[in-house]
């Protein structure tokens, strides 16, 4: 059994469902088949730059397949295929990347990955670019309309998934009951969140307590699933009544 992420880029325009909402659904036809077990979606933020053709924020989505069998190697990349030539919206411009981390030229290549994946947030690439890696790293990646710009998205999005400090999950959570202080415990256990750390990176106790009043966002840091929080002026503790831990603003959250 293998372990393989999966990107895709470029498939929506401005009337049509995101990029975000396609990689769910992809993400549940793959594990409705029986190949493999999916992760979250995560949003990895791309260069903006008038050379670069976009639909609004230019970003690439990526998720995990987990436990595949080998032998459905060439199913997962022949469905991924014709799931994106079927639901891509018309004029856009659809990649797709589909990587398997335990094949030697991926595993012994991460930093190249990584380091493709932070320049496609700094400057413009070019298609051959992405084929270049891709090929020597025999990595998937493949194009499906238009002018298929959106390979680069897609192999970056892998490369910024797996550097494990980029990119903010798909969705919110919204607590279940009415309270506004939460532990830590229970914000982890009810929405499966890994850790609750303030920005500059020190991790909450589980008893500590932070107030929530609106549903609330996550990011990719050391690899986690992380809510990032900060102390605020104007919200007391209900406890100590002193200024109480609140989630980062989703404004704060763009630089992820």
């Amino acid at each position: 059994m293998v372990d393989m992420y999966i990107s895709i880029d470029d498939t929506d325009t401005i009337d049509s469902r995101g990029t975000g909402e396609l990689a769910e659904l992809l993400a549940k036809g793959l594990e409705a088949n029986g190949w493999g077990i999916t992760g979250k979606v995560t949003r990895h933020q791309l260069f903006v730059h008038p050379d670069i053709p976009y639909t609004s924020h230019n970003s690439s989505m990526c998720f995990p397949l987990d436990d595949v069998d080998e032998h459905n190697l060439d199913n997962i990349i022949a469905y991924s295929e014709n799931f994106l030539k079927q639901e891509s919206a018309a004029g856009s411009d659809p990649g797709l990347c589909i990587a398997n981390v335990d094949n030697a030229n991926v595993a012994n290549n991460i930093e190249r990955l990584i380091e493709f994946g932070k320049l496609a947030k700094k400057y413009v690439l070019q298609k051959g670019d992405a084929y270049s890696l891709a090929a020597e790293l025999d990595i998937h990646l493949s194009e499906h309309g238009g002018t298929g710009q959106g390979v680069i998205g897609a192999l970056a999005g892998i490369g910024l998934r797996l550097s494990g400090n980029d990119g903010r999950y798909k969705g919110k959570y919204k607590l279940a009951n009415t309270e506004k202080y939460y532990s830590v415990a229970d914000i982890c256990r009810e929405t499966g969140i890994d850790i609750v750390r303030v920005e500059d990176g020190d991790c909450l106790p589980l008893e500590d307590k932070v107030y929530i009043d609106q549903p609330i966002k996550t990011v990719l840091l050391n690899g986690k699933e992380t809510l990032l929080v900060m102390i605020a002026d104007g919200v007391d503790d209900e406890l100590t009544n002193k200024n109480a831990w609140v989630v980062v603003p989703k404004q704060r959250l763009k630089k992820y």
